[in-house]
Parts: C-alpha cells; structure tokens; sequence
C-alpha cells in the first residue's frame, strides 16, 4: 500500500484561540466544584440536614445519667460496627454529650472507663468506621465531634442510631 500527499498541501494547524478556549473551560470546570464546597458549611441545623440527610439532634447529660444506656451500647460495640457499616440512610442521628466524661474534665467516671478498657479494640474499630461512613461522620462533624471522642451507639429503632460522645458542645 502507498501513501502519496502533495506536495504544495499546507499543515493546518488548529486554531490557538480554540486550545486557549478549552484551557480555560477545563479550568473553571475544575475549580466550581471546590468554590461550592467551601461555600456552604455546617454552620446551620438545615445545611447539615440535606448533606447529611437526616435530622441531627444533640442533648447534653451527664454520665451518670445516662450510665445503664451507655454501658450496655459498650457492651453491644462489636454487633453495632458491622450495623454502623452498612448504615447508609437515617431518619434521625441523636448525639448525646457526656459532658463529665470529656477530657478536660478527666475522661470517663470509672464505672464506664473500665468497659472502654474492656472493649478499647472494639471502640477502635467503631471510631474507624464511622470515619469512612459519610453519613455519620458529616453527622458528628456538624457538631464538632471528634470520632475519638465517640463511646458507642445504639441503634434505638430503625431508622434511629444515638451517638455517645465524651465531650463538650462547643458553643
């Protein structure tokens, strides 16, 4: 097979003003996701709802309070990883602050410090999880919860978990 071209035939090159078109629509198309990011925050209760997609509650307790619940959501750890795992859609996300169980104020009472201690691979690995879970994470972030401050949950109905978090709300 032969190839022949002619000879006088000029090479078109494409236009500059096209490439410099393209460049720059590539470039605001890359940038306009990140610019609607940084825009809205979790600052208010209705952005949090639609991005999480459920409504976040918070109460404020004391351990004592709350101590039988806590304890016995310690204690369920290792079946609610592989719940918190496959959660995918809540109706309602509850986050209860233990607020004498921070650690500014000494961590945990005794009582539910030793059931840490007793399941602290299992907490581990929940903390984990709830990192890589979108839901829950964009769920305990909108209140400025660290996931190393989360104890454990329970999962109360369906479509309802409540996060037991040692710490303090900020204000």
């Amino acid at each position: 097979m032969t190839i022949t071209t002619l000879p006088d035939a000029p090479i078109t090159l494409p236009d500059a003003r096209w490439l410099h078109a393209i460049a720059a629509t590539a470039f605001l198309a890359a940038s306009l996701p990140h610019a609607a990011l940084n825009a809205q925050g979790l600052e208010s209760p209705e952005t949090v709802n639609r991005i999480v997609g459920s409504e976040v509650n918070q109460e404020e307790t004391k351990t004592t309070a709350e101590a039988g619940k806590v304890a016995t959501a310690i204690d369920r750890t290792r079946e609610n990883i592989g719940t918190v795992r496959k959660t995918s859609k809540l109706d309602k996300v509850d986050i209860v602050f233990l607020t004498d169980a921070a650690r500014s104020e000494g961590g945990p009472p005794p009582m539910i410090e030793s059931k840490v201690k007793q399941h602290q691979d299992d907490i581990a690995e929940l903390r984990k999880e709830i990192e890589a879970n979108a839901l829950l994470f964009n769920a305990i972030e909108s209140r400025r919860v660290l996931a190393q401050d989360v104890l454990a949950v329970e999962f109360d109905d369906p479509g309802k978990i409540v996060i037991y978090a040692a710490a303090k709300p900020s204000n």
